[in-house]
């Protein structure tokens, strides 16, 4: 899981947020890294590498795309893609796309692509909600574009089931045999109606269709070289993209990265315990704060544990929103791994757990809900459907359950509070009716010009050294850290925020191993 761009009002939850999802179902800080204070020395920004040049691929054959006004200047287009970039007689599925025009048409650059994460993260929610809060100079000069990835939202959308209540009641960390046969029932049971459903477009969701849809777009948008930024999940989009198209990339920032050569198993360990960490922080920072809403006469950690084992018996009722509904395990977990993305929501949380102990669950359900993409109809966004799609195409998974027993159990020791949650993630792969096709491997990008990373070391979702692993394997990657906790870096950090600005507007590198703080 990764995370996806959202929360803090509607719009600023998009950009404080970055769906997971790790924009994802029940996604799944680390301690800063042992270097010098946390931060990775500067050294002079990588050039291209001295390999050779990978030689220049044809320009793909795109049909124009015709926008339509969508509202408070906001312009959208549908362009087709080939379902199987292997064998285009396959058919196509449709991708969309909105934009903001640039201010300043007389000092436009290009575009300015964008991706929020997920694997599930809205594109198009991002822009349409999100782009008044980047900088002025931005949107002058760029036409901001965000796009649906193939399978999300409103491109050719994959939909599994409609009503997700069920799945969400579910104890994500089973006790006992009885628990964790419910969890492989709902497996099974899930996979089998994902396959039923969507059949004919399952096998061709992965990222690297996603990333050759991307160069579709730029053709599209009338751009010879891309400028893109993305977060979270769209970092992975962001280097299999340079991996397939090196030479055509103007500047692309990837804010915090995905190491592409981790498999399941260690992608889930790394994000157990950055969330283990960002927990303990939260706790920590409570317990020392008269003030925290949860501080507990100091013992914020030994309460937070015993209101989880309470919960665990028996569900809360929510007499403050609705009444309806009951807050087990499963909406408690999500709702604290959605609150450890920001550390601004972590009042929010705060508040959340107090009420919990007072015995209503109340806000603890509307913390919950839109991180596991529920609107306030009930119904839901297909953000868990096409995390769970994508995920299980670019991840080879286990199939045996014996095996995400045994990583629960390894990941005890790093990750108490989150082991057999974060074990038992990807489950439904195990039954998925289509192989991974992504093989995870270092990439290398060779030809590309400077490829900016940014890592933050207290990241939840995307640990920073997954962030140091990428700007490392990168012939030309240039490395910026964020000291604080937090998902991502660009919207918690001033000092990233500037870098990003000048090298997306005037290719200003920034300095290999810049620290900047929150």
């Amino acid at each position: 899981m990764s995370g996806t761009h959202r929360r803090r009002g509607r719009a600023p939850v998009l950009l404080a947020l970055l769906l997971v999802f790790g924009c994802a179902p029940t996604p799944l800080p680390p301690d800063v890294p042992a270097t010098s204070g946390g931060i990775v020395a500067s050294s002079p920004a990588p050039g291209p590498s001295s390999a050779s040049s990978p030689a220049p691929l044809p320009e793909p054959t795109v049909a124009s795309a015709h926008w339509t006004d969508c509202g408070k200047r906001f312009q959208c287009a549908s362009i087709p893609v080939p379902r199987d970039y292997r064998d285009p007689s396959r058919g196509s599925l449709t991708v969309e796309l909105i934009r903001l025009p640039a201010a300043n048409r007389a000092k436009r650059i290009g575009a300015l692509v964008m991706n929020p994460g997920g694997p599930g993260g809205s594109g198009i929610e991002f822009i349409r909600e999100g782009a008044e809060q980047f900088p002025r100079e931005l949107r002058l000069r760029f036409d901001l574009v965000g796009f649906d990835p193939r399978g999300v939202n409103s491109s050719s959308p994959v939909r599994c089931i409609e009503n997700l209540d069920g799945r969400a009641a579910l104890d994500p960390s089973p006790d006992d045999a009885q628990e964790l046969a419910a969890l492989v029932a709902d497996a099974k049971a899930y996979a089998a109606a994902c396959e039923k459903r969507n059949g004919v477009n399952l096998p061709y969701l992965s990222t690297d269709a996603v990333a050759r849809d991307l160069d579709r777009i730029r053709a599209t948008l009338g751009d010879s070289k891309l400028t893109y930024l993305g977060f979270s999940y769209g970092t992975l989009i962001g280097s299999t993209y340079a991996e397939l198209f090196p030479t055509r990339i103007r500047a692309m920032a990837l804010d915090g990265a995905i190491d592409p050569s981790l498999d399941l198993e260690a992608f889930r360990a790394g994000q157990a315990a950055a969330f283990e960490a960002s927990l303990r922080a939260f706790l920590a920072g409570c317990a020392k704060r008269a003030s925290c809403a949860f501080h507990e006469e100091g013992r914020s950690a030994r309460a937070f544990d015993t209101l989880m084992a309470s919960i665990d018996r028996t569900s809360l009722p929510t007499p403050h929103a609705g009444g309806r509904r009951r807050v087990g395990p499963g909406l408690t977990s999500s709702a604290v791994l959605g609150a450890m993305y920001s550390v601004g929501s972590w009042p929010t949380l705060a508040a959340a757990l107090e009420l919990a102990k007072a015995g209503d669950g109340s806000l603890m359900l509307l913390i919950s809900d839109p991180f596991r993409g529920r609107k306030e109809n009930g119904a839901y966004s297909n953000q868990q459907d096409a995390y769970t799609a994508n995920t299980c195409l670019d991840f080879p998974a286990p199939t045996a359950v014996a095996t995400y027993s045994a990583w629960a159990a390894r990941l005890r020791k790093v990750a108490p509070h989150f082991a057999k949650q974060v074990a038992y993630n990807d489950l439904s792969c195990a039954y998925w009716a289509v192989p991974a096709e992504r093989t995870p491997a270092r990439v290398r990008a060779i030809g590309a010009p400077p490829i900016v990373v940014v890592g933050s070391t207290g990241d939840t979702a995307t640990p920073y050294p997954w962030a140091v692993a990428l700007s490392k394997q990168l012939s030309s990657g240039v490395l910026i850290t964020r000291t604080g906790y937090g998902h991502t870096g660009y919207q918690a950090s001033s000092c990233v925020r500037e870098a990003l600005d000048a090298y997306l507007l005037d290719l200003k590198v920034p300095r290999n191993g810049l620290a900047c703080s929150s």
